[in-house]
């Protein structure tokens, strides 16, 4: 123990005294925010300071009319098709926007002409818009005055509680879940890759370097392999809980001063748009306590600790068995693959099916398979999971590990003194099973 305790300690201090090391542990927090600031800034300029682009519109039907907004302007004329096409292309008009006749049930033939290609919100915007003047027009020939229809429509928001099994009551909001989920099962995601890239590249670099020959005369192959794998990780784990604090600081910093969302708010967005607009806009601050009190932030953040922990010492035996049984990195890039199917397939799964639905079949299996519950699990921990689930996954987990550490440290023995060799997937099988 005493002899992997060193190699810990080795792997630690000359990874965290290197000024590589303190460059990107206070530059990167200070980069992530200048970023963000650049980007409102960018974004905010160009609200105020694009001109107005304007669209001609060909209404065959004569009985469109839609409203200008503040990006967007519309020209109605009786201009033919192919004259609106030249008015496009000479720079008077940013787009032209075709609506030929057509049936109020079929829809069919609409079409945008442009120079550039459309942005996503303005076709969305399009289309949103001509939605509603063809419903409306179909209410009005049915005899109904759509007029009612709008006055009729309610919003409706609806809170979430959840019961314990003494009847306790917790205040909950899924978008609150959703956007927990979202990055603690990234931040692992990411993590287990950054990291594990850095024990195969050592290992690669001390095997070619032939330091390895002379460590491997005073200790086990297994304890330099393990030594090597904790001490990466403590560095990581540093370096993330540094990152942590200045990036939530400095962030939380600039976005306030620019009056702008948090860009973890911006990313929930993208990730789900439609759980987002469900959002209660609304300055309840009791209610926002309510919900923030109702986070079981202890469980989460242990949770969080173990499945970072964990995830990491099974990705990362892994990826010190492949850089012991190569010499090169790109030799590695074989053995690879089936590495990162299982991180990949997790990625997926998170935003599929375990953010959407965390007690579906497969958000269950996902969490529990020890290669994808590190982040698959952290999904379901933010909505709620029973104990049960839990324990198994954490089990697993363990179990996994060790039976990894036990199969990379197999190849790790051999791997690490072989020289002048390309190891195939057979190779590695004969390592595994030989006694040693």
């Amino acid at each position: 123990m005493d002899k992997i305790w060193l190699v810990i300690q080795r792997e630690y201090l000359a990874r965290v005294k290197k000024k590589s090391f303190l460059l990107a542990t206070l530059i990167t927090p200070l980069i992530f925010p200048a970023i963000m600031g650049i980007f409102v800034w960018i974004s905010l300029e160009d609200e105020g300071g694009d001109a107005l682009r304007i669209i001609e519109v060909v209404d065959e039907n004569k009985m469109f009319f839609l409203e200008s907004s503040e990006q967007y302007a519309f020209s109605f004329s009786d201009t033919d098709k192919e004259e609106a096409k030249k008015m496009v292309q000479e720079g008077d008009r940013y787009g032209f926007l075709y609506i030929p006749e057509f049936k109020l049930e079929d829809p069919q033939g609409i079409v945008f002409y442009g120079e550039e290609n459309p942005s996503m919100s303005l076709i969305s915007y399009l289309e949103n818009n001509l939605r509603k003047k063809i419903e409306e027009q179909r209410l009005f020939e049915s005899g109904i005055d759509p007029k009612i229809i709008n006055e009729v429509r309610t919003n409706v928001g609806i809170r979430s509680i959840t019961l314990d099994e003494k009847g306790g009551e917790t205040v909950n909001d899924a978008t609150v879940n959703y956007a927990l989920g979202f990055l603690t099962g990234i931040l692992i995601y990411i993590f287990i890759f950054v990291y594990g890239n850095q024990i195969m590249q050592g290992v690669i670099e001390e095997k070619s370097s032939r330091i390895v020959e002379i460590l491997v005369s005073s200790l086990k192959p297994f304890q330099l392999m393990l030594g090597k794998i904790v001490g990466i990780g403590a560095v990581g784990l540093t370096q993330f809980l540094i990152w942590v604090v200045l990036i939530g600081t400095l962030t939380t910093f600039v976005m306030g001063y620019l009056g702008m969302q948090m860009p973890q708010q911006t990313a929930m967005e993208m990730a789900n748009p439609e759980l987002a607009n469900s959002i209660p806009q609304t300055s309840n601050v009791a209610e926002i306590m309510q919900v923030i009190s109702g986070i079981n932030f202890l469980g989460l953040v242990l949770s969080f600790l173990f499945y970072f922990l964990g995830g990491y010492l099974l990705y990362g035996a892994m990826f010190a068995a492949i850089g012991s049984a190569v010499e090169a990195p790109s030799e590695a890039q074989q053995f690879m693959f089936p590495v990162t199917i299982p991180l990949i397939a997790a990625y997926m799964g998170l935003f599929v099916f375990v953010l959407n639905d965390p007690n579906s079949s497969a958000s269950f299996w996902l969490s529990i398979i020890p290669l994808t519950s590190p982040i698959a699990m952290m999904g379901r921990v933010s909505y709620g999971v029973p104990w049960s689930d839990l324990v198994l996954s954490m089990s697993l987990l363990i179990a996994g590990f060790l039976f990894t550490t036990w199969m990379a440290g197999k190849i790790y023995r051999i791997g690490i003194l072989m020289h002048g060799t390309k190891p195939s997937y057979k190779t590695l099988w004969k390592w595994i099973r030989m006694n040693n």
